[in-house]
């Protein structure tokens, strides 16, 4: 992860009026601000972006005339009074979320399409952070380098657990009854 932007610590609110006013993305961390590693000035490599699509494209097919939504890359979430991301792909069913404009705040599905400068940042504090919202129910990492996808499923209060035996299988949600195969998944690459 890139050094923080700014000196002084912020808060979701003062991040976002600041933001707003920024020519590229920026994520909050525990009241710091981080340049976004992979949709800032640089820009997203194509295999990330086209694993993004294509898993974007599958959900919001699925997805279409029921009660959740999904969401890719320019949508904020607000994951605490001091942290904000830019998930690649996040799914909500909440009413609240179906209706804002900028942030949400409820997600029950975030995927995370991995980069080698972003894998261990998305391991680590991101998901340490998600798992903290109450709504979170799977979290998906898929590496288009090695054409992974581990997906994390909440079990209990606050207990996670790794599925790997349905990675060969591509992105399965049971909470969504979704499935894309691997041809679906890394369509392209």
């Amino acid at each position: 992860m890139n050094q923080p932007a700014e000196n002084h610590r912020m808060t979701v609110e003062e991040f976002l009026a600041w933001e707003e006013t920024q020519p590229e993305k920026h994520e909050l961390l525990h009241g710091e601000v981080y340049p976004h590693e992979v949709y800032g000035m640089v820009g997203a490599r194509r295999i990330h972006v086209m694993v993004a699509g294509n898993c974007f494209a599958a959900l919001k097919a699925h997805l279409r005339g029921g009660p959740c939504q999904a969401f890719i890359n320019d949508m904020k979430l607000a994951v605490s009074a001091d942290s904000s991301f830019y998930p690649d792909i996040l799914v909500t069913c909440d009413p609240a979320d179906l209706g804002a404009d900028l942030v949400m705040h409820s997600p029950k599905v975030i995927i995370e399409v991995l980069s080698p400068s972003t894998a261990n940042y998305d391991r680590g504090e991101k998901f340490f952070a998600y798992r903290r919202l109450p709504s979170l129910v799977e979290y998906a990492l898929i590496d288009p380098e090695s054409r992974q996808v581990e997906v994390y499923r909440r079990v209990g209060e606050g207990d996670w657990l790794l599925v790997t035996s349905d990675s060969p299988k591509g992105l399965i949600l049971n909470s969504l009854d979704f499935h894309a195969p691997p041809e679906t998944v890394f369509e392209g690459m």
